[in-house]
């Protein structure tokens, strides 16, 4: 039988070359499995890229969602898509060869859930933030099973899913991108599920770090859930 194809787009500032080519390395050495790569430069000129990946040069920085959109578009155009896109941060590794097999393994388990995510942790190999769990009861990372939410940087989605909800939401520009992902594919039918027995490392950076996070945190909680969420009933007017 013809092996899984993977379309994975990277995203990159050019901001950390020595973690993405490391990465990289650890992208390429996946078996069992074809992959294409796209690298898009958000604002910039990829300087760390596969040999033989696609790129995407964007004059500005219009944001992970919409640069995630970009690669997954600039794949689109170039035909012969693949089942799946997963989508990975350009400082996230694969600790083994066999984790984008493993993943499409277990979406084809699992066919009613249109993303798989894997477990992320530090490089230590066990330390899981709560934020990175996509679940509500976070306190057991390593319990697999049905998910709402998504990590956004390492997570496997079927193509045809993806298209049909209109991909990430560029205006949300930064942070919670995946929950609001989730929930429109939830709306259309479909669930996630969490892979708890496959890893991912990320080194254990604070999303506080960057000078917009919490503007853009609290405003796009508010935005995702006016976009998602039922409105309230209207009481009736008494007579």
């Amino acid at each position: 039988m013809p092996r899984p194809r993977v379309d994975v787009v990277v995203l990159t500032m050019n901001d950390r070359p020595s973690e993405e080519a490391a990465a990289q390395a650890t992208l390429l050495a996946q078996s069992g499995v074809d992959v294409r790569v796209v690298v898009v430069g958000n604002g910039c000129n990829p300087e760390v890229v596969p040999p033989s990946a696609h790129t995407v040069c964007l004059p500005e920085n219009i944001g992970i969602p919409g640069g995630r959109n970009a690669g997954a578009d600039a794949l689109r155009d170039a035909g012969d898509l693949a089942d799946w896109l997963y989508f990975l941060d350009n400082d996230a590794s694969f600790p083994r060869p066999d984790v984008l097999a493993r993943l499409v393994a277990e979406a084809e388990r699992h066919p009613e859930a249109a993303w798989v995510q894997p477990r992320l942790t530090g490089p230590d190999d066990v330390t899981t933030p709560r934020r990175w769990v996509p679940r509500l009861r976070a306190s057991n990372p390593g319990r697999p099973g049905k998910v709402a939410s998504m990590t956004e940087g390492v997570v496997l989605i079927r193509r045809d899913t993806f298209d049909a909800v209109g991909g990430w939401e560029d205006q949300l520009f930064l942070y919670h991108e995946g929950l609001d992902l989730a929930w429109r594919l939830y709306e259309a039918g479909w669930s996630g599920w969490y892979a708890a027995s496959i890893r991912m490392h990320h080194p254990l950076s604070e999303p506080a770090r960057h000078a917009l996070y919490h503007r853009l945190a609290a405003r796009n909680r508010i935005w995702i859930a006016h976009r998602n969420l039922p409105s309230p009933p209207r009481s009736s007017p008494s007579t």
